[in-house]
C-alpha cells in the first residue's frame, strides 16, 4: 500500500521471502478480491480540480433499489455532458440521508451544471427525491487537515495488525 508500484521481486526482497512465494500470494489476493486494482491518487488541484463535492440525496420512502440504480444511470447520462468527474456513488445512512454522490469540479460554474442536469432529470424530481445538499471542499485552501493518500490508510492497517511493517 506504501508503494504499490513496487515489483514482485522488491517485495520478496522487502519480505524476505522468495519472488514465487509473492508472485502466489498476489495472484491469490487478487482473485479472492482482496486487491482489485493497483492506482495512485494524484494532485488533484495539479490536474486541474478546484472543488471537491459531496453531494447527499435522501430518496423518498417506498422508492425501490431499482429505480434507485435507473434514476442515478439516467442522471449521470444527463451529467456526463457537464464538466466534472463523479467519481463515487453510494448508498448510506445518517442526517436523514441516504445516498451520496463525490465529484470533482475545476470550477464553481461546472459543479452548478452538474447540479442542475440532475435537478433536470425527472428523477430528481419531488416524486423521487425529497433532499439533496451539497458540501464543497476549496481544493485550493491553504488549510488541510489530512489529505488523501494510501499511506495513511497503510498506516492505519499496521496499527491494527500490530505495527507488522510490511
Amino acid at each position: 500500500m506504501k508503494n504499490s508500484f513496487r515489483s514482485d521481486r522488491e517485495l520478496a526482497q522487502a519480505l524476505k521471502v522468495s519472488q514465487p512465494t509473492v508472485s502466489r500470494t498476489r495472484a491469490k489476493l487478487e482473485k479472492e478480491g482482496y486487491i482489485s486494482e493497483y492506482t495512485i491518487i494524484p494532485d488533484f488541484k495539479k490536474i486541474g480540480y478546484h472543488l471537491f463535492v459531496l453531494t447527499f440525496f435522501s430518496w423518498k420512502e417506498g422508492i425501490s433499489s431499482k429505480e434507485m440504480r435507473e434514476a442515478w444511470n439516467h442522471s449521470l447520462k444527463r451529467a456526463a455532458s457537464v464538466p466534472g468527474n463523479v467519481v463515487l456513488i453510494e448508498r448510506g445512512i445518517g442526517l436523514g440521508l441516504n445516498s451520496f454522490m463525490a465529484s470533482f469540479h475545476k470550477d464553481f460554474s461546472s459543479y452548478t451544471k452538474l447540479i442542475q442536469e440532475l435537478k433536470e432529470s425527472p428523477y430528481c424530481t419531488d416524486r423521487y427525491v425529497s433532499r439533496m445538499e451539497s458540501f464543497l471542499v476549496d481544493l485550493d485552501d491553504k488549510v488541510h487537515y489530512r489529505s488523501l493518500t494510501f499511506s495513511t490508510l497503510a498506516k492505519h492497517l499496521l496499527e491494527l495488525d500490530g505495527g507488522k511493517e510490511e
